[in-house]
């Protein structure tokens, strides 16, 4: 019934629609040269001078003609490599309906069955920092960067809304605003939370397992004579989730089922966990001459992390039986903060991009349980990066940094119409959670060495016609591999791990109105630390769907199925006390494929998805699926959402 009140409804919806607003390609503005990138900033300057006055501006048939193509943003990224890429406002519906933060990485983390919970990369991921880190990994997935953040140049004010209201009462909302104070300078605000009510075992309808509140300040500035630009944003998220601990196993209570979903019997109803983070982000530059320019970068960072659990209830039965701290009550505390300051010379000559810097980065680690309750460090970086663009499909870069006295990280990129190779070498810290912990349950105070890793990518252009092809491999050693093992202890791997993972990439036509996508990654782990890595051995994402306007064109409509697959392995488990995934040999998450059926559209610049989640459930063998060790996937529910723009 549901599924057929779903079509009824989409169709209904259609019809009554009308008035498409045409899609427009991206442009970009500017290159890797300085002549280009000199050009780009021209025609935006000059875009703006003729905008300047003409905010009421209407074309002969009485429309505002601000849209997503007066509506531009860049990143900071291509402004500090001299790199003007101006870009029109998204309005392409694929992947639309993978609106939540795990289903837009294509489903390439773990997570624990829910929109909010905890969340690692299913494969082996290189740090983005070789300096010291929190350790507190889990929610990153949740939080806005605002050094990777959206910067805009607006014509008209802007605002971007977008409400997913998930089945189980799984509810996000998306709200950001940004206007131009002038030509040259920017302001804008951003809006989000989410409200996850429980997929197992809730107790009233608003139990959530998931609440986040965070917002966010943003603006650029460039001065009249264009030598000086500011880009500046600060990032708050206060995320908060009511631990389950998983559904008991049967073996453990007989009376416990697995896929009972709402009345699953759960570990934990008294414990809870807060991660709360807030970023100040500035960078700036100055030019000092044709192809020189110095720029500075400041950040400052600050990520506190509680968990609580009340012990004189049954949740005392999922922890071990230490209490080193309090019987009664296990309250974790843990304040990471840094300072990062960069300092750099910039340029272009002779067509290639050039940047030398000094960065130095100060922080420490409290906790309330350390011996010395400050664990401060003190780390000073000098790197550099050089990028060469050849033509329009050829380009060489290369990148590293050095942290004195021995950790490095060396990056290189070859780019060309045929064929695509990365090549990372990098020496890093373990985190600082890994080397000190004190905790009611857990304890440690560790000397561990630097972790290394060799990583090679290549990918091969092999389109054939209308069929995209993307063959790739990937090759990993990693040793001195630091992990937490089965007993929930962190620990250093002695050996080496070597990674093979071929995989291929395909897009196709089928016909004028359908398309095929589909992703597959093999992964054959070996060496003496191959068992600190639990990754599936196949992995796959698969999409066939409907793609085409209708009525008149006056709707654009994509329609089909999302299918993906993992196979059978033993998935790390989580331990919410630890915030942190750990090895565990006992619980193999079984191989299983899962169907979602999706309805995305567009109507003018409004898009709107509907969902239906697991259509497969109760086709096939096994009773439903697992993501992590004792926290089940979804049952079978519908999602809807929709996205609009305003531009006045």
């Amino acid at each position: 019934m549901i599924r057929k009140a779903l079509l009824l409804c989409t169709l209904f919806f259609l019809i009554q629609s009308q008035d498409l607003f045409a899609q427009r390609p991206i442009p970009q503005v500017g290159t890797g040269n300085p002549a280009g990138a000199r050009q780009g900033r021209q025609l935006v300057e000059q875009e703006e001078q003729e905008t300047e006055g003409r905010r009421t501006l209407l074309d002969d048939s009485t429309k505002q003609v601000y849209g997503p193509k007066t509506t531009l943003y860049f990143y900071e990224k291509n402004i500090k490599r001299n790199r003007l890429q101006l870009i029109e406002q998204d309005t392409l519906l694929n992947n639309f309906h993978n609106y939540d933060p795990v289903a837009k990485s294509i489903w390439k983390y773990q997570d624990l069955g829910n929109i909010g919970s905890a969340a690692k990369p299913v494969f082996y991921t290189l740090p983005e920092q070789i300096g010291l880190t929190s350790g507190f990994h889990a929610y990153d997935i949740y939080f806005r960067d605002p050094s990777k953040r959206k910067f805009y140049d607006t014509k008209s004010p802007f605002t971007e809304m977008a409400a997913f209201f998930g089945g189980g009462n799984r509810n996000m909302l998306d709200v950001s605003f940004a206007r131009n104070i002038n030509p040259r300078w920017n302001v804008g605000i951003d809006f989000n939370t989410l409200r996850i009510r429980k997929t197992l075992n809730p107790a009233q309808r608003d139990d959530h397992m998931a609440v986040q509140n965070a917002y966010a300040f943003h603006t650029n500035y460039r001065s009249e004579n264009g030598k000086y630009w500011l880009l500046g944003a600060f990032s708050r998220m206060k995320h908060t989730v009511n631990e389950i601990g998983g559904i008991i196993p049967p073996e453990v209570d007989p009376n416990s089922l697995y896929f009972t979903y709402e009345d699953a019997k759960i570990w934990l109803q008294n414990s809870q966990a807060r991660d709360l983070r807030q970023e100040y982000h500035l960078y700036h530059e100055y030019k000092l001459g044709n192809g020189l320019q110095f720029y500075h970068i400041l950040d400052r960072k600050n990520q506190n992390l509680v968990f609580r659990s009340f012990l004189n209830t049954s949740d005392s039965l999922f922890f071990n039986k230490n209490r080193f701290i309090n019987p009664d009550t296990t309250l974790n505390r843990n304040d990471f903060a840094e300072w990062r300051n960069e300092v750099g010379l910039k340029g272009t000559f002779k067509g290639f991009y050039y940047n030398s810097y000094l960065k130095l980065r100060n922080g420490r680690m409290i906790s309330p349980y350390f011996t010395q309750p400050r664990q401060a460090f003190n780390e000073v970086f000098i790197g550099g990066e050089l990028i060469g663009k050849l033509s329009e499909k050829w380009e060489i870069s290369a990148d590293g940094e050095y942290l004195i006295p021995g950790n490095f990280r060396i990056h290189g990129v070859f780019i060309s119409p045929w064929l695509d190779v990365e090549y990372t070498k990098a020496l890093y810290k373990p985190t600082s959670m890994q080397q000190l912990f004190v905790s009611n349950h857990h304890r440690w105070d560790n000397d561990f060495a630097n972790i290394g890793v060799d990583q090679i990518k290549g990918t091969i252009k092999a389109d054939i016609k209308s069929i995209h092809l993307r063959p790739n491999l990937t090759l990993n050693r990693i040793n001195n591999y630091v992990y937490f093992n089965t007993e929930r202890k962190v620990a250093q791997a002695s050996g080496q791990a070597f990674m093979i993972m071929p995989a291929i990439e395909a897009k196709m036509n089928i016909g004028k109105k359908f398309r095929l996508e589909t992703e597959v990654i093999f992964t054959q782990i070996t060496g003496e630390a191959a068992d600190a890595f639990r990754i599936p051995t196949w992995f796959n994402n698969t999409k066939f769907y409907f793609d085409s306007p209708l009525f008149d064109n006056n709707v654009v409509v994509q329609m089909g199925i999302d299918a993906r697959f993992r196979s059978s392995y033993f998935a790390e488990a989580y331990d919410p006390s630890l915030q942190q995934f750990h090895l565990q040999n006992t619980f193999n998450v079984y191989a299983y494929p899962i169907f979602d059926l999706f309805l995305d559209f567009r109507i003018n610049r409004t898009r709107v998805l509907f969902k239906y989640n697991h259509l497969n459930a109760g086709m096939m063998v096994k009773e439903g699926y697992f993501v992590t060790p004792d926290y089940t996937g979804y049952r079978s529910f519908l999602d809807l959402g929709i996205s609009w723009y305003l531009f006045d």
